[in-house]
């Protein structure tokens, strides 16, 4: 079984949706399929289709989160040294070229969204600046081509997900 590294603020993230599909989300589309199924012909109800068609979702939603949480390996990112660039780290980038700036945060790949400044450890990005350190310049290949970056800052910052 692949282990899947991630914070805990990321794994609280998904334990809170599992919790809310399962206590709350479930529970309500069932008892709108059993309302639906007492209007009458199933052939012909909508209501008893789109909530069937809902569960379906809704167990597959809980099925793929219990497999993330199986594999989740909780990494305490707070106890990492980020003198270097590490799981967790905030990056502040400075794109030579551009004189562009981006900050990323370092985490898991079921965390990562990289609209949100928030990129996977095995992102190609990434895994080029794992281990270097402020004033570093990283030459990058990146999906889009290569790009040089400089590295202005290594931080740690709670994550806000």
């Amino acid at each position: 079984m692949d282990k899947e590294p991630m914070t805990r603020v990321g794994y609280e993230k998904i334990t809170s949706e599992l919790e809310f599909l399962k206590n709350t989300e479930r529970p309500e589309t069932v008892i709108a399929l059993d309302e639906a199924r007492q209007l009458g012909d199933l052939k012909e109800n909508a209501e008893y289709h789109a909530a069937k068609d809902k569960l379906a979702l809704i167990d597959a939603q809980i099925a793929e989160l219990g497999s993330i949480i199986s594999k989740a390996v909780i990494i305490d990112p707070e106890s990492l040294p980020h003198d270097r660039v590490s799981f967790g780290s905030t990056v502040e980038l400075l794109d030579v070229d551009t004189e562009e700036e981006f900050i990323y945060a370092i985490v898991g790949g079921v965390e990562s969204n990289a609209d949100n400044g928030l990129i996977s450890f095995n992102s190609p990005l990434a895994k080029q600046l794992l281990g270097k350190e402020e004033g570093d310049e990283v030459e990058a290949t990146l999906p889009g081509g290569k790009k040089t970056f400089e590295i202005l800052n290594v931080t740690y910052k709670e994550l806000d997900l």
